[in-house]
């Protein structure tokens, strides 16, 4: 379905072409000054040069062209723009369409395209902390929006599971319990079905060998069993194997908490499989070259303003680093699915890293040249004070426990308002909840960092998402005191609440194409909080439930009625849900 903007700069040019002059000035725009008017064209301005005219000359024989039935102003005005209002029965024929379109008639770019979103980037053995927020939320929005405009979506965790982080756990185990049959290089039975530790314990096995990094001795063991382990020792791919086997559920779960999915649960070591042929053949093409002792891809471009330093493919010590795995795990996906754009979501502080990794893949020829890499690089969060984010303690403070401190501020509001019946308020306080926090989170610029501040997040009114939830609770609300109203046709706009509730919702599809094509949900945010607003507008200033005329009423219904499936589709978007009731 054509966005209205395009149907309007069409009868535009048309105007423009009938009146004498080049239809690539009927290009219309979306007011600037929407106390005068809801679209302007400028073209005339531009024109007058061509055409050696006053541009208000040509905007007057322009707009006498234009179809009174389409606009209900097209005025010409000083010193040549081109006013317009729509008609209203062009609004409800625009917006009745929307209303029977699937998914309400917005352009499906990705149609038959495969994307890769690579997100939440979490460590096994470490609890998640407030760090792994926003590449989690952000991640998850950009993949649904993918999804929604028509690509096939593949998210895909990338797990930290194969560095030195594996070898240090090893390290310390054996130190804490040198009995067990995994520190054996003679043993050759069938190694335990149960954890030498628990989830709590390996909780605090890793930040004990993390603080020993700094003894040469230690750190020595820990590097040894990181590269024994990837070499294939029995008893560490044992262990390796129970620390996944305690770790990825407690992911899954905190994960699930916040409503982020993933269709994949693939990790550095899937693709360390695919390094020993990849290293070879960037060696025996002469891409890989040496340096200093280490194997390096230059990326370094004549273009380029500023030094970009080499891409490290193998360390002076023969070991692989994190560009190893991300090149190597392109080489797996392009085998596996041949996606045409990957993306990637981590701290904007990695951006030098990802240029290096995205030049060297395509230079390598790893990905084809056709096939885009995006690095979505996001700020930090940070305290109401702006400071980061700390514990009382000065640690940093887990996923968990800040969900958790959301949902038991939300639910002391939900309990002291009474606005759910008492079996209702763990399901109610869970969605408020993960939409303060969400929405919270998605509503800035994803480069840009923030201030966390849980009263603002979870307050009922403002830009939050707790109001964008009341306002589709409300509308909830009426349409079920109105009864079946799901196939009521759109009516012209009664007054001008319902108009620019009609405007609002019409901007739907051009919102979500720019959303995708800038990777920002925050424009999402922006348009349901507009949305919203009007919504609310109309509320306030219009009789719905309590209209006499039947007929009108029913309008009104459908117009709230659309409005909320398209807030409900947004939210969903973004990856929270509404209550029935708030």
């Amino acid at each position: 379905m054509e966005k209205i903007l395009d149907l309007i700069s069409k009868k535009m040019e048309k105007a423009f072409a009938d009146a004498g002059f080049d239809a690539s000035y009927g290009r219309v725009t979306v007011s600037n000054r929407p106390d005068l008017c809801e679209y302007q064209c400028n073209g005339a301005l531009a024109a007058a040069k061509v055409y050696k005219c006053a541009p208000i000359q040509i905007a007057t024989k322009v707009a006498e062209k234009l179809d009174a039935a389409d606009f209900s102003m097209c005025d010409a005005v000083m010193p040549g723009f081109i006013n317009l209002k729509l008609s209203d029965a062009f609004l409800r024929n625009y917006l009745e369409a929307m209303r029977n379109e699937a998914d309400f008639g917005v352009e499906k770019p990705g149609a038959g395209k495969t994307v890769v979103v690579d997100y939440g980037g979490a460590n096994v053995a470490k609890p998640l902390h407030i760090g792994h927020l926003r590449p989690a939320i952000i991640g998850e929005a950009l993949k649904r929006l993918y999804k929604f405009m028509g690509y096939h979506t593949i998210g895909d965790i990338h797990l930290g599971d194969w560095g030195l982080q594996m070898g240090l756990i090893i390290a310390e185990l054996q130190e804490r319990q040198p009995e067990l049959c995994y520190f054996d290089p003679d043993y050759t039975g069938e190694y335990p079905k149960e954890s030498p530790f628990t989830l709590t314990e390996l909780e605090e096995i890793y930040p004990t060998a993390s603080s020993k990094k700094s003894d040469p001795v230690f750190a020595e063991k820990a590097h040894v069993a990181t590269y024994e382990l990837q070499q294939g020792r029995r008893g560490y791919r044992a262990i390796w194997d129970h620390i996944m086997g305690i770790s990825l559920p407690d992911l899954h779960r905190i994960y699930d908490l916040l409503d982020v999915h993933y269709e994949k649960w693939l990790g550095e070591s899937d693709a360390d499989p695919y390094i020993p042929a990849m290293v070879a053949d960037l060696k025996e093409r002469g891409l890989a070259v040496e340096s200093n002792g280490a194997l390096v891809i230059p990326v370094q471009e004549e273009t380029d303003k500023k030094d970009v330093p080499p891409c490290i493919l193998v360390k002076s010590d023969g070991s692989a680093i994190y560009a190893t795995t991300d090149l190597a795990t392109m080489v797996q996906r392009m085998q596996d699915w041949q996606p045409d754009k990957m993306l990637y979501i981590t701290d904007k502080r990695q951006a030098l890293h990802f240029e290096q990794v995205f030049r060297a893949a395509k230079k390598s020829g790893i990905v084809k040249p056709e096939t885009e890499l995006e690095h979505v690089g996001h700020g930090t969060m940070n305290g109401a004070d702006g400071k980061p984010f700390k514990t009382r303690d000065g640690g940093v403070l887990r996923l968990e426990q800040l969900i958790a401190d959301m949902t038991a501020f939300v639910r002391s509001k939900v309990v002291e308002n009474k606005i759910v019946e008492d079996a209702q308020v763990e399901a109610t306080t869970a969605k408020i909840a993960l939409a303060a926090l969400k929405y919270g989170d998605l509503s800035n610029q994803p480069t840009k960092d923030y201030n966390f501040d849980l009263e603002r997040f979870a307050a009922f009114e403002g830009n939050t998402g707790p109001y964008i939830l009341y306002t589709i609770v409300r509308i909830k609300s009426i349409l079920s005191r109105y009864g079946a109203w799901e196939a009521l046709p759109i009516q012209t706009p009664a007054n001008p609440f319902a108009k620019d509730l009609m405007l609002a919702i019409t901007k739907l599809g051009p919102t979500l194409e720019q959303a995708l094509k800038t990777s920002s949900p925050n424009q999402i945010c922006a348009y349901i909080y507009e949305l919203a607003g009007c919504v609310n507008k109309f509320y306030h200033e219009t009789r719905i439930l309590t209209e006499e005329d039947e007929s009108l009423k029913a309008g009104y219904i459908a117009l709230i009625g659309l409005s909320k499936n398209v807030l409900e589709t947004c939210i969903n978007i973004l990856g929270f849900s509404a209550p029935e009731k708030m």
